[in-house]
């Protein structure tokens, strides 16, 4: 007994120094990218990842209880709300930043597929 107890000790304190490693590198990216939209992207992926790694590293070392399943629900709204966030973040990106011709292209759709264009269903 004794033996799992270590095991679950060490495969939640791994997956917390991994939780922190990959916020670590978010912060980098956030601050050493260039483009806004960009920095979006580090921030928007570290966080679906170092959040995945952190909270189920606290749900091992919690064991099965009460709180495990409260950290479970925080985990699947953070993981439905942060894409959309950061989704919204794009699009205010893309519509207010009059410099972004600068350093991204814009393709329109009728371009990538026809069918769009002539109003087909894709």
């Amino acid at each position: 007994m004794v033996v799992i107890e270590w095991l679950r000790m060490i495969a939640g304190f791994s997956l917390i120094l991994v939780s922190a490693a990959v916020f670590t590198i978010e912060v980098i990216g956030v601050f050493k990218m260039k483009f806004s939209l960009n920095r979006m992207h580090a921030a928007a992926m570290g966080d679906t990842l170092g959040l995945l790694s952190g909270l189920a590293g606290l749900m091992i070392l919690c064991g099965f209880n009460y709180t495990t399943l409260k950290m479970l629900l925080v985990l699947i709204f953070l993981w439905c709300s942060s894409p959309v966030a950061s989704h919204l973040i794009a699009r205010m990106e893309l519509e207010t930043n009059e410099k972004l011709s600068e350093h991204a292209e814009s393709v329109e759709l009728s371009e990538i597929d026809p069918r769009s264009a002539s109003g087909e269903e894709v």
